[in-house]
């Protein structure tokens, strides 16, 4: 057998052992790597799976360089084998065993067939080459590349499987619950939102979770900046979004639970308010004709009378809980509330308006009153002109239909002359207060 040139210094004998020593080290390592990617748990289920989309078309590739690896893991073992067979003959191996050893350890010495220079399948990357020669170390390097994107894929995949199925399917279940509660409430497709929006997160979800069976890499996101295989995250966007929405309905079927649990209570509410704002109209349309009967040139407000419409809502909202239509209900009912307590203040500001010229007679009465009472604390509640000025202001307040403008200018002379009387001194002289009374 011919020896040829060997590359660079012959190695020595010390050399050639360190080199095997660390050749073996590598060639279980390689091994040790490659049987664990050949059982890792996502390279059987992307080998078993029905594929589709991106996770197809990289798999057919990743299937190629797995292939590709343990074809250069056999050449690698081979030139390794036919090495160590060859240090094995002598004890002291000669100069030419050593020039062949290093053209083993460090030359070209290792020819692979059917491998291009990408290191894929040359079908997908160019034209087919029939043999290709490699160093050792080139070999490592070309399987540690081909091993890295190939554990990078396969992990990728098994990240998203072990991630989002299980994700799903546990939405799928507290799906199903939400679907059977709102069931029994009455909230079905199409003839509630939540009940459609229910069918369409249960499509949304079997669509999802048919994809990432099928393409988990289309739910794959890369880390920024990471070169090791595997780095990056499942990405949850979609399924975020669905449970969100359900999670949406579930609060709006819990509240259609509540209108079940306290629907007579709140139609007890609803009719005490209603029949609250009726009373206070009924008061307002008496007032207004007692106000009519006894207030002169006063213009007074209409009342309306109670409204029918929210009579007729409150009924069908009854029969709406006899039914057990809840998920009818709770809108009615939400929007009973609201217009009730608009009613019953309508209501009282009618009364209010109409009212008010009442209030105003009533203000001037006890305006009046209260300086007679302050004129008779003071001792003159005999003089003469407060006597005139105070009956000629009662008998207009008490008087019906009693005019209002003029009623309060007579409390107003009245008010001045009590002024008048409480700032001037009293002088003992008799015919002296009637004298200065009459030139008043």
């Amino acid at each position: 057998m011919s020896v040829t040139e060997p590359p660079g210094p012959v190695m020595d004998r010390d050399e050639v052992d360190r080199a095997l020593a660390r050749l073996d080290a590598e060639h279980e390592a390689i091994e040790t790597s490659l049987l664990a990617l050949q059982d890792h748990a996502g390279r059987r289920l992307l080998e078993g799976a029905r594929l589709t989309g991106v996770t197809q078309e990289r798999w057919v590739v990743t299937e190629q360089r797995i292939t590709q690896l343990w074809a250069y893991f056999d050449a690698y073992a081979g030139a390794l084998h036919a090495a160590r067979e060859l240090r094995a003959r002598r004890r002291r191996p000669s100069r030419e065993d050593l020039a062949e050893l290093t053209e083993l350890l460090r030359g070209q010495s290792v020819t692979v067939a059917g491998a291009d220079a990408g290191g894929t399948s040359p079908s997908l990357d160019g034209p087919a080459k029939l043999t290709e020669r490699f160093t050792l170390e080139e070999l490592v390097a070309r399987m540690n590349d081909l091993y890295a994107r190939s554990l990078d894929m396969v992990v990728a995949a098994d990240a998203v499987w072990s991630a989002l199925p299980a994700r799903i399917d546990l939405l799928a279940a507290e799906l199903a619950r939400t679907r059977q509660l709102a069931h029994s409430v009455g909230v079905r497709p199409g003839e509630h939102p939540a009940g459609d929006d229910l069918e369409r997160i249960t499509r949304a979800l079997t669509a999802l979770r048919e994809q990432v069976v099928s393409d988990p890499l289309a739910f794959w996101r890369r880390a920024e900046g990471s070169s090791a295989p595997g780095g990056g995250r499942p990405h949850t966007d979609r399924y975020d979004r669905e449970a969100r929405a359900l999670e949406d309905v579930r609060r709006e079927i819990e509240a259609v639970l509540t209108v079940r649990q306290d629907a007579e209570a709140r139609l007890g509410r609803l009719r005490d308010l209603l029949s609250r704002a009726d009373r206070t109209l009924a008061e307002a349309r008496s007032a207004r004709g007692e106000v009519l009967a006894k207030i002169a040139a006063s213009e007074v407000p209409a009342v309306s009378g109670p409204p029918t419409a929210l009579q007729e809502q409150l009924a069908r909202a009854a029969d709406y809980r006899r039914n057990a239509q809840w998920h009818r209900l709770s809108p009615l009912l939400e929007s009973l509330e609201e217009k009730a307590e608009d009613e019953l203040l309508r209501a009282r500001e009618s009364l209010t308006a109409v009212t008010a010229p009442l209030a105003v007679r009533a203000e001037l009465r006890g305006r009046l009153d209260a300086y007679r009472a302050k004129v008779a604390r003071l001792g003159h509640a005999e003089d003469p002109l407060l006597v005139e000025r105070y009956d000629a202001a009662r008998r207009m307040l008490w008087s019906a239909p009693c005019d209002l403008r003029v009623a309060e200018q007579a409390v107003l002379r009245y008010q001045r002359a009590v002024a008048e009387v409480l700032a001037t001194p009293r002088i003992p002289q008799q015919g002296g207060t009637a004298d200065r009374r009459e030139e008043a």
